[in-house]
């Protein structure tokens, strides 16, 4: 008797598991899909059961987005309201299925704040190509979801793309190559910031084209191997040659290298403990027949060869002529098509800069001012270069040298200031010679409507990337971190934001004084 009851309480069961699997669907929405109302009120409620408080309800048909997902139940958004609702009274929107829309970050550290406004908290932060997905557009700011974090992103930084749910076909383009614009960039196994490296490759590097993905390329590094590398940092240019080695040849082939300053040492071998072998005043020309890192392999009259660091010379492609800047197409007011600028975050790697009173290091803020203003300056149209995208050491004299090869427009270094009397305070724009002073100013005045900081003026100051610089060349010092109350001020987001965009300002109405 007790067997045949148990055998019966077994069958319900059973049977009640096969009626629920028809009655309730199966669903399998992800977070960032779009799905729509099956009922004609369904219930939002503040946790994922039916325990939790009802918040609204919604009509059949409407449409709401993933955010989260806990069993059988959605975390959605809806207009202004999130909540969770009963997954089996959902579908997935049909066309949801075919399209959705991801947000790609184009800097490191955007902030991911809980509210569409630069003075609410910060939730989390992006790296520069890290994909969220989009959830509602909010004017100025566009909100998103990623890694479990909901949050408000500013578009100025972002990119917004359309992708297939599909997975895409790689996208091989046969006429153009990738080719580095940097000193050093990372090669990665996968399209983020956070993966593995492969390898490094320098500037002027040439690369085959294997596929397109958002902001990130991937490249063949040989008939066997290939990498990711960040869009950003290169330029899309004619495909042959098409190995790396065949452009070495022919960029060192047709490369002179002119020494910038007295008493320059050339090398026996590709490092500064090496033995000088011979010593050269500016204005001398040598021939290069080869590259080791940051050194150039040169060759004397004499016949014999030698090293001479790339921060100490400027290079010069044969038969290039002194007015191939003037034959660019004429850039239009308001924008900085046609120029190329020159950020320069100062110190980094064991060169911490000044360390504020609350431990604030000025290589880091530096870095991150100097990373808002370059977004800023790219989506005016310049072509950007930092001087160091990382928290790496570089000689004051490469600094110079990269705005001497490029050659720059402008070359804008950005500090955070320090005295011993923590009393003062303010900000200052320094030029050294006269061609800079202009610069200097128009600059000034676009931060000092930006920032409330004390105004200390534009003012001659005698620093190396200044005095060294033949191009237009500032240096700005965002503040006093040696005084307490103004290390608190200018260590924040906020303040950053302004500072680049007074500075952004100042750079286009300086350039926009020189068109006739």
């Amino acid at each position: 008797m007790k067997n045949v009851s148990l055998y019966k309480l077994f069958s319900y069961a059973i049977a009640l598991i096969l009626i629920c699997s028809i009655l309730i669907p199966t669903n399998s929405q992800a977070i960032g899909e779009e799905v729509i109302s099956t009922v004609s009120s369904l219930n939002m409620r503040s946790g994922p059961g039916l325990a939790y408080p009802i918040m609204t309800s919604l009509n059949k048909g409407d449409r709401m987005i993933v955010t989260d997902k806990q069993g059988d139940w959605l975390k959605v958004t809806k207009d202004q309201h999130s909540g969770w609702v009963a997954a089996w009274y959902t579908k997935k929107s049909e066309a949801q299925e075919i399209i959705k829309q991801s947000v790609i970050s184009k800097v490191d550290r955007l902030n991911v704040r809980s509210q569409p406004s630069i003075n609410a908290a910060t939730l989390t932060q992006l790296s520069a190509g890290d994909q969220a997905t989009f959830i509602s557009d909010q004017g100025d700011w566009v909100e998103i979801a990623f890694n479990q974090v909901q949050g408000f992103v500013s578009k100025e930084y972002i990119t917004i793309s359309k992708e297939s749910k599909e997975t895409p076909k790689p996208v091989v383009d046969s006429t153009t190559a990738f080719q580095v614009s940097v000193d050093r960039l990372n090669v990665r196994s996968k399209p983020d910031l956070t993966s593995k490296k492969v390898t490094q490759i320098k500037k002027d590097d040439r690369f085959k084209i294997l596929e397109k993905r958002n902001n990130w390329v991937n490249i063949a590094l040989s008939n066997k191997e290939s990498g990711w590398v960040y869009s950003f940092y290169g330029t899309y240019t004619d495909l042959a040659p098409t190995t790396t080695e065949q452009v070495k040849d022919k960029d060192t082939s047709l490369k002179t290298v002119t020494i910038v300053y007295n008493g320059t040492n050339l090398r026996s071998d590709a490092s500064t403990s090496s033995e000088v072998v011979y010593r050269a005043n500016a204005g001398e020309t040598f021939s290069t027949i080869g590259q080791t890192g940051d050194w150039y392999e040169v060759q004397l009259n004499d016949g014999k060869k030698a090293f001479v660091a790339n921060w100490v010379v400027s290079s010069n492609q044969k038969g290039a002529t002194s007015d191939t800047k003037d034959k660019k197409a004429p850039r239009k007011k308001g924008t900085l098509y046609g120029l190329t600028i020159v950020i320069d975050p100062g110190h980094g790697g064991n060169d911490h800069g000044t360390t504020g009173a609350r431990g604030t290091d000025e290589k880091g803020i530096a870095l991150q001012t100097s990373e808002l203003l370059s977004s800023k300056l790219r989506a005016a149209g310049a072509d950007v270069v930092m001087t160091r995208d990382s928290d790496v050491y570089v000689d004051l004299r490469k600094r110079v040298s990269i705005a001497h090869q490029l050659p720059a427009d402008a070359f804008i270094s950005i500090h955070y200031d320090a005295t011993d009397d923590s009393s003062i305070n303010g900000f200052t724009t320094y030029y050294m010679h006269g061609y800079q002073k202009n610069l200097a100013k128009a600059v000034h005045a676009g931060l000092s409507k930006k920032i409330s900081l004390r105004d200390r003026g534009s003012q001659p100051g005698n620093y190396l990337v200044l005095r060294e610089n033949r191009q237009e060349a500032i240096l700005i010092e965002l503040g006093f971190l040696s005084n307490p109350s103004e290390e608190r001020s200018v260590s924040t987001d906020q303040f950053r934001e302004q500072a680049s965009l007074g500075i952004y300002n100042g750079v286009v109405n300086y350039f926009d004084s020189k068109l006739k």
